[in-house]
């Protein structure tokens, strides 16, 4: 939903800013853009860590194969917590970027464009810790944005990988139940690669910028600029296609509600191609959601004993 809101708010004021050398929204857009940026990349970044706890729980359970599924305000609680741990490590964001204007030597065409400069009219207080997140912006990215997801992604991976070993060993999982955790794997694994290969443009150029940025012109920059943004608008477009296709329960479920969508429900469905989709999504669910087959009932004996 987050990439969402990126693709649909911050490309659009993008482009339009490159065709027209206009910022939409003025200097609206310099602050907010910049904030669901930096928010989209705490979401990731404590989704995936809380994506690997959930698999070390997993892996370290004493019954992994008849875990419970688990309750919905438990879900919404450790949502609410990254997505407002996010906002909140993002909000100095809105408070060091400003609009600015130049104008052209040769057309003497005005431009905007938003910099990254504290406003003066900030309470003193204030605009010291703005100066001082300014000052430590590019090794904050870097330790939190980028090597925390993937060091504890990695970290889980491994230990999980060492404790599944090692069980595998002692006992005999269930094969559907071990498919299941090694979908899951891969899963994450999947996303932190790509998070990992589009936030690494962004870390370097940060870096670069920032011991070599007396020797750049503007135009260097405003580059490495947009093609920062658009690594991360890459990012937004591909986790959830990837993330479609590595679990195939939600692309299933995702398939189900197109085909449905497509097909308007049509009632001359057959009953049979009903109940057996019914039947293979509450495979696909359990099977996601480490839910414990239930044995079926004994059969009754019918007839008589001859």
């Amino acid at each position: 939903f987050w990439d969402f809101l990126i693709l649909f708010f911050c490309l659009p004021v993008v482009i339009f800013n490159e065709i027209t050398k206009k910022r939409l929204l003025g200097d609206v857009s310099c602050r907010i853009v910049p904030f669901m940026e930096v928010s989209s990349l705490g979401v990731t970044t404590f989704s995936l860590c809380a994506l690997g706890i959930d698999r070390f729980h997993a892996a370290t359970s004493p019954q992994a194969s008849a875990r419970p599924i688990e309750q919905c305000q438990s879900i919404i609680a450790k949502l609410a917590v990254i997505w407002v741990g996010s906002m909140t490590l993002s909000v100095p964001e809105i408070l060091l970027w400003q609009l600015a204007q130049d104008t052209s030597p040769v057309s003497g065409m005005v431009t905007e464009y938003c910099t990254m400069k504290p406003s003066s009219n900030l309470p003193e207080s204030v605009y010291s810790l703005v100066l001082t997140y300014q000052n430590a912006r590019m090794w904050w990215y870097f330790g939190c944005y980028f090597c925390l997801p993937i060091l504890f992604t990695v970290s889980c991976q491994l230990v999980t990988r060492r404790i599944s070993g090692t069980e595998k060993k002692t006992e005999c999982r269930g094969t559907k139940h071990s498919q299941c955790e090694s979908h899951l794997n891969c899963t994450i694994i999947g996303l932190t690669i790509i998070y990992g290969f589009c936030t690494t443009p962004e870390n370097v150029c940060n870096i670069v910028v920032a011991y070599m940025s007396p020797d750049m012109s503007k135009q260097t920059l405003d580059l490495l600029n947009l093609i920062n943004q658009f690594f991360l608008f890459f990012k937004c477009s591909v986790t959830p296609i990837l993330l479609l296709c590595l679990c195939r329960p939600l692309g299933q479920a995702f398939m189900d509600c197109c085909c449905c969508c497509c097909e308007g429900c049509s009632p001359d469905t057959s009953s049979e191609g009903s109940a057996d989709s019914k039947l293979k999504t509450e495979m696909s669910s359990s099977i996601f959601f480490d839910k414990p087959r239930e044995s079926p009932p004994p059969l009754l004996a019918l007839g008589t004993p001859c």
